[in-house]
């Protein structure tokens, strides 16, 4: 049965479906909880703050089960006069909804756990940062539950100002030039995005994206190139969000300069809600435009595949922080791999039962888990790709997770599920007629392995041990510690160790059981 929170235009009184938003408001309180905590802690006991912080997302998870059925809907309004009228909602919990809802609260708890260790070892202020990391929670939360485009501008700056300031957290300095570069060109991504929604408004007299995708087939003739430039302008700012090049240059630098959880969690949960608000705005409000957009989409698809590997090609591993910012190369590439279903949706040529959209949501799964694992090794062993040689002669559980999580990456067995998510997102293109990009895909694959396996070869060459005296894995950011020197003086911390079980866990089973993924992302995803 659907539960809809329905009210006539005009009216001030409206019911809410609470259960519908109920994992939102259990982050939010939980934000609130943890920055009011911070004033009554005395310092030795402020690491609970973290763990306070991790049980509210595992609380916010849990709250998430009630609504599996995806049936839910509230904040409605119908218009006066229509009764007959289907009703227009700003928040609908939809299997679309859920499952990045599930992927951006699990990735924000893998990210806490990094978290923990991260802001006691660099002595972050730990009200602030948990504070902010679950603020940004509760916008990535909300994105891809939201219907308007109000709401969705909301939600998308409620995830990116707290990021501002987690980015800047570092002492260094180097968090103060990143955070710098982050904030200047989201906040004209931003401003481009709000002129574009302006323009869309003004042609459709609507918020609502149901009620912009029945008006946009007919829009007045004088009306049309104000419609179309709104509906440009809207995407450019969500592309800036996903990474999408030409918006990609502040990435690479803001996830060398950012605590590395931070990092992690750009990479992932702020990642797949700019990509969950992309789908939204261009699938459900502007689908009549498809063949435009779907186009634009599959051009920026290719180029930003194309321009993250190059990029990741061209990092010396001798270079102080190459891990991240390999890394970070890695996530541009990856989210020309995640665009690709979406600009096959515009083309609405799928064959029955395959929804692209599905293929976007099934690889975003597969990526989160696999690069939050790698991050959690990054976390470990801060520094460069050089100062992992070695790494299986002193820890070799690590090594072989490590070398899991970048195989999936790269799509190789035993990385299967990696292999599986480049399949769907290959069935997707070619089932829509982008052959070509299904091909520019494939040679990037390609070119991926050489960095992915370069790396991996690293992790099991062997190496001298070091005359230098052991010092803790962990110092500062700046500080990279062989590994052969470091590993064998201190066990693994906790936090780390819980992350990097529950990425490995789920890699695995998603590895024997892929089908698990497609379960998830089958059906209809919108109500």
């Amino acid at each position: 049965m659907t539960h809809l929170a329905v009210t006539a235009a005009g009216s001030l009184i409206q019911s809410i479906d609470w259960a519908a938003v109920a994992p939102l408001l259990v982050t939010a309180a939980t934000a609130l909880g943890v920055l009011v905590g911070d004033l009554f802690l005395p310092e030795p006991r402020k690491r609970l703050l973290g763990w306070i912080s991790v049980g509210g997302l595992l609380l916010a998870l849990i709250f998430l089960v009630p609504l599996r059925d995806g049936d839910r809907a509230t904040f409605c309004v119908r218009a006066a006069g229509a009764p007959g009228d289907a009703p227009a909602c700003s928040y609908v919990a939809d299997h679309f909804a859920l499952v990045i809802q599930l992927l951006v609260l699990a990735g924000a708890l893998l990210a806490a756990l990094l978290s923990i260790h991260t802001v006691e070892a660099d002595r972050l202020p730990s009200g602030e940062f948990w504070f902010l990391l679950l603020s940004s929670v509760t916008g990535a939360a909300l994105l891809p539950a939201a219907r308007d485009l109000a709401t969705l501008v909301v939600a998308l700056e409620t995830v990116s100002l707290p990021a501002f300031a987690l980015v800047g957290l570092r002492r260094d300095g180097r968090g103060g030039e990143a955070a710098l570069k982050f904030f200047l060109s989201s906040v004209t991504a931003t401003a481009v995005m709000l002129l574009g929604v302006s323009f869309v408004y003004a042609a459709t007299g609507s918020m609502h994206l149901t009620r912009i995708a029945a008006a946009l087939p007919h829009v007045p003739a004088q009306l049309k190139t104000l419609a179309l430039v709104g509906v440009v302008l809207t995407l450019v700012g969500f592309a800036f969000k996903t990474a999408a090049v030409p918006f990609h240059f502040w990435v690479p630098d803001t996830y060398a300069g950012a605590p590395v959880p931070v990092a992690a969690y750009l990479s992932v949960v702020s990642k797949v809600a700019g990509l969950s608000g992309l789908a939204l705005v261009s699938v459900v409000g502007f689908h009549s435009y498809g063949r435009t957009w779907g186009l634009a989409l599959a051009i920026l698809a290719a180029l930003t595949m194309t321009l993250g590997n190059v990029g990741a090609l061209r990092q010396r591993t001798d270079a102080p922080h190459s891990a991240v910012r390999l890394l970070a190369w890695s996530s541009i590439a990856q989210a020309g791999y995640l665009l690709v279903p979406i600009a096959a949706a515009g083309y609405g040529t799928a064959a029955p039962g395959r929804d692209p959209l599905g293929a976007t949501v099934a690889y975003a799964l597969i990526y989160g888990v696999v690069n939050l694992g790698a991050f959690a090794v990054v976390a470990l062993i801060v520094g460069r790709i050089d100062d992992y040689r070695g790494l299986f002669a002193s820890r070799p559980a690590t090594a072989l997770v490590m070398a899991f999580f970048l195989l999936c990456l790269a799509g190789l067995p035993p990385g299967v599920i990696g292999l599986f998510g480049k399949v769907v997102v290959f069935r997707a293109a070619i089932d829509s007629g982008l052959g070509w990009l299904a091909v520019v895909m494939a040679v990037n694959v390609v070119i991926a392995l050489y960095y992915y396996l370069g790396w991996t070869a690293k992790i099991f060459q062997a190496t001298p041990v070091p005359a230098a005296p052991a010092v803790p894995v962990h110092t500062t950011p700046d500080s990279a510690v062989p590994v052969a020197a470091s590993a064998a003086v201190r066990r693994l911390p906790l936090p780390i160790a819980l992350c990097l079980g529950l990425a490995t866990v789920v890699g695995v089973v998603l590895s024997v059981a892929p089908q698990l993924v497609l379960q998830v992302t089958s059906g209809s995803l919108f109500r």
